[in-house]
């Protein structure tokens, strides 16, 4: 997979996941004044951070094997 394809990729998946977040912006007033906003930015946070990490690493185990492929044949 070329850089282009995993930049833009990368792109789509940010927004598929803040999408909600600026769709449902009326929301965040209330976690702002109770100041629960502050735990719901920090789990949004860890879950991002968590898929991103499980991709590059799913991405490095496809490159592994697609390098052993070419190598047995």
């Amino acid at each position: 997979m070329n850089y282009n394809l995993q930049l833009k990729n990368f792109y789509l998946t940010s927004f598929v996941f803040f999408l909600p977040v600026l769709l449902f912006a009326e929301s965040t007033d209330f976690l702002r004044s109770t100041g629960k906003i502050y735990s719901v930015v920090a789990v949004i946070a860890v879950v991002f951070l968590a898929i991103i990490l499980f991709i590059v690493s799913l991405e490095r185990r496809i490159q592994k094997l697609e390098k052993s492929q070419k190598h047995n044949e």
